[in-house]
């Protein structure tokens, strides 16, 4: 039996992906859902959605056609404002930006320097990073879709800092990469083909927004982790290389053998043999995150390599996957 999941947001370059990977999903159907006033401006609607059911983003006509969830991509202002009357109107709703993520209105406003305007269903959001949160997620009403570099870290970090092979004094520094697509398909002079072709380049050094997710998540205090964003001239991909000092670590085996046992049945993570890392090109449209290890016995360095297609593991693949969880649904419809 089909259900009807509504899509907000659907113009933009993850929720046209949305929309791609529900089309081929067994048990839910996109209904797109219009919140912009100049909706009629001309701009392309990408993707599988032009046939699409489409109707206003009105939370009466929400509850009269019955959608059991509503996914918001959308920036976060607008996600605050439209995920009270989704919910009221009796919608799970899952959240692609990051209003919901942060747990705190202090840190909120540190990091995204605004004030939250929906402090309560900000304490109430789960954080939907499966591999971590999936109890959570399973019974809540409203979902915090990770970051795409947060996604990408987390599941690269945390199983080291679980089984204590991290020096934490000698820090993490997380060098993270990616294409022009997880900036959004909103003009700004960063992203023009001009500045982002034939070059490559940093940004939002020491106070990207993405950082207090994997403090979250991981368990790490800002001191011991260093994250640089850089973008890549190319459309989609994250590929991000982790640095650390490891203890009581013999051999890239060992660290391999906290990855297979942490990851033991989960259907997205991939892991490579010692010596061998992803590329881009491996995780591309696809819901995997790749992992893969080397490290130096002689000195103790570690190096990880963890690569996630954004628009898919780090954005709308792992929102389906979250609504599959949310719903009942095997956590795989749609993905594989």
């Amino acid at each position: 039996m089909s259900i009807s999941v509504g899509v907000v947001g659907y113009r933009g370059y993850s929720g046209a992906e949305l929309v791609r990977i529900l089309g081929r999903h067994g048990r839910a159907t996109p209904v797109l859902l219009e919140h912009r006033e100049d909706a009629g401006g001309g701009e392309a609607i990408r993707g599988g959605a032009a046939g699409a059911e489409r109707m206003a983003c009105d939370p009466a006509a929400v509850g009269k056609r019955g959608l059991s969830l509503v996914f918001l991509a959308t920036p976060p202002e607008v996600s605050m404002q439209l995920a009270p009357a989704m919910l009221e109107a009796g919608a799970r709703v899952i959240d692609l930006s990051g209003a919901f993520r942060l747990g705190t209105p202090e840190n909120y406003r540190t990091w995204y320097k605004a004030e939250h305007t929906q402090p309560a269903l900000l304490a109430e959001a789960a954080y939907g990073l499966p591999e971590f949160c999936r109890e959570h997620v399973r019974g809540a009403r409203l979902i915090a879709n990770p970051g795409c570099y947060p996604t990408a870290a987390n599941l690269a970090i945390r199983p080291l800092l679980e089984a204590g092979v991290v020096d934490r004094g000698a820090g993490i520094v997380c060098d993270a990469k990616s294409g022009v697509s997880g900036a959004g398909n909103k003009p700004t002079p960063k992203n023009t083909f001009c500045e982002v072709t034939e070059n490559f380049s940093a940004y939002s050094i020491l106070n990207h927004r993405h950082v207090p997710e994997v403090l979250r998540t991981s368990g790490l205090e800002e001191g011991e982790f260093s994250f640089t964003a850089q973008l890549l001239p190319l459309h989609r991909g994250i590929l991000e290389t982790v640095y650390f000092r490891a203890r009581g670590v013999a051999d890239a085996e060992q660290l391999l053998a906290i990855y297979e046992k942490r990851y033991a049945g989960e259907h997205f993570v991939r892991l490579y043999q010692p010596g061998r890392v992803p590329d881009l090109r491996a995780v591309a449209r696809t819901n995997f995150c790749d992992i893969g290890v080397t490290f130096d016995s002689r000195t103790g360095r570690a190096v990880v390599v963890s690569a996630i297609d954004n628009l898919v593991k780090g954005a709308a693949g792992q929102a389906v996957q979250n609504m599959n969880l949310a719903l009942g649904f095997d956590e795989t419809e749609g993905l594989l």
